[in-house]
């Protein structure tokens, strides 16, 4: 069973930074993928980064040049770095994972395993 843990959410103004990370205990295999996603009020869950373990990195739109994801050397921690945050990207940030391949790596629906996610937000 994989459990995925966040932390590194809060409140900070536009413009500012945060770093979120996720630890993942029990994704043993040679195939899988970890992503970000978040889901503010009234909004559906979407996707903001992601990365398989074939070394493919993927960014939403509203994301790119702004957000980083990354692994930590143990290559169990996953990490969001978000600079120039802006006030709508105040959201719930989950971390989410999945043993397998896929070519859709920000699509919700491609993950089965969710933390309980972290609160970020932006304030002007």
């Amino acid at each position: 069973q994989v459990q995925l843990v966040e932390s590194g959410g809060g409140s900070v103004q536009s413009g500012g930074s945060l770093r979120l990370s996720c630890v993942a205990s029990g994704l043993s295999a040679w195939n899988w993928y970890m992503g970000w996603f978040r889901q503010a009020p009234g909004k559906e869950r979407e996707g903001v980064a992601a990365l398989d373990s074939d070394g493919r990195v993927m960014y939403a739109d509203s994301v790119k040049g702004r957000f980083t994801i990354s692994q930590g050397n143990a290559k169990n921690t996953l990490y969001l770095h978000m600079d120039s945050l802006k006030l709508e990207d105040t959201a719930m940030y989950f971390c989410a994972a999945r043993i397998g391949r896929t070519a859709s790596l920000l699509n919700t629906v491609m993950y089965n395993f969710w933390g309980q996610g972290t609160q970020v937000t932006v304030s002007s």
